[in-house]
């Protein structure tokens, strides 16, 4: 991903700052909260930081303006941006837990990770009840995290009021996307085959976009104090990129390389998500063909045979070829939201360059 090293290596180093110090806390409690603790600062390590690449992003777009030293509102920035890495960490936990996905990052997910501990303790009971039951908490406890991060970088700030508001949106959203998303696996057969794209883009939309890209360039854009025309003009841009990039994320989780992504091939496929790509494909099929695919969708014993079957269906149908004009013309929209409208020149080039690095990804 572009942009300067610095700044996120910066939020790397806040976070095993603040995972080392909640370790130290929870071990004061006993080997059982320490274990939690430690798979907490687990779930921090490794992915992209995307969403504090675009907070440090915005917030410069805005910054660079102004000019002068801002080293306090940069730090800030890093520790909000940390926040927000944490609260996404809690986000992942529960979205496997809820997918069933057995692994993340090439990894065992959380839940996985915490029953294959309870059987390495040799203790009694289910241990995959234990994981599953573990790990519910655990997301909790990232929120509680997250939250004590926040508070503490916001402390003092003079922009902290706005900004803690497009963080609290944030949470809302994406908190009623996830549910959105495991509701229409469920709720898609009350709703007209044609609507169904719609309903996928509403998912996505709430899930993903706001949750990804728009509120953390509106974020950081906060703290460094944005008038209403900024914060709308990187809104748009956020939330046109964020959809662009949840519909990549879509094709690879048909399509992508398990050896690339850390996921195995057609998981969506195997999980049920009624994607865009599905429902493009639903469309372009007779009825009695719509009615097979839907009894293939979210079956966990597909194997790769099966998964080549689909993906072959996927394609020859043109829901691929559909997703993929989508996700340009997302890219076309966004690129268009930042004229005209004042923000430095350095920072929106390293945003554009964030945008197409978050679109054009094969992981």
């Amino acid at each position: 991903m572009p942009t300067s090293p610095e700044p996120i290596e910066a939020v790397s180093q806040r976070l095993d700052k603040f995972a080392s110090e909640q370790i130290s806390y929870a071990s004061a409690l006993g080997d059982e909260a320490e274990r939690m603790a430690r798979a907490g600062a687990a779930s921090l390590r490794g992915g992209k930081r995307l969403r504090a690449r675009f907070l440090l992003c915005g917030r410069r777009a805005v910054a660079e303006l102004s000019g002068g030293d801002d080293s306090a509102g940069e730090s800030a920035a890093v520790g909000v941006a940390a926040a927000l890495e944490v609260f996404q960490a809690a986000a992942l936990v529960h979205d496997d837990l809820i997918d069933n996905s057995d692994t993340r990052r090439g990894q065992p997910a959380a839940h996985r990770a915490l029953q294959a501990g309870h059987i390495e303790a040799g203790w009694a009971g289910d241990a995959e009840t234990f994981g599953r039951s573990a790990a519910v908490l655990l997301g909790d406890l990232l929120v509680a995290w997250s939250d004590d991060l926040l508070e503490e970088s916001l402390d003092g700030l003079a922009t902290a009021g706005p900004a803690r508001r497009q963080y609290a949106q944030m949470r809302r959203d994406v908190t009623i996307g996830q549910f959105l998303d495991v509701a229409e696996e469920s709720a898609y057969v009350s709703h007209d085959d044609d609507a169904h794209a719609d309903r996928a883009l509403r998912v996505a939309s709430y899930k993903s976009a706001r949750y990804s890209i728009q509120k953390p360039l509106q974020i950081g854009a906060a703290l460094a104090g944005a008038d209403e025309a900024q914060l709308e003009a990187l809104g748009r841009f956020g939330h046109d990129i964020g959809m662009a990039f949840q519909l990549r994320d879509d094709v690879l989780g048909v399509f992508g390389d398990s050896a690339v992504t850390g996921k195995p091939s057609g998981d969506d496929l195997r999980e049920g998500k009624r994607t865009v790509l599905v429902a493009y494909a639903r469309q372009a099929l007779p009825v009695a063909r719509r009615a097979d695919l839907d009894a293939l969708l979210g079956d966990r014993s597909l194997d790769a045979g099966r998964i080549r079957e689909m993906q072959q269906t996927i394609v020859d149908t043109g829901a691929l070829a559909r997703t993929e004009e989508l996700i340009a013309e997302y890219e076309r929209r966004a690129d268009r939201a930042l004229n005209g409208v004042p923000l430095g020149r350095a920072a929106v080039e390293d945003l554009r360059a964030l945008a197409r690095a978050a679109t054009q990804r094969t992981s």
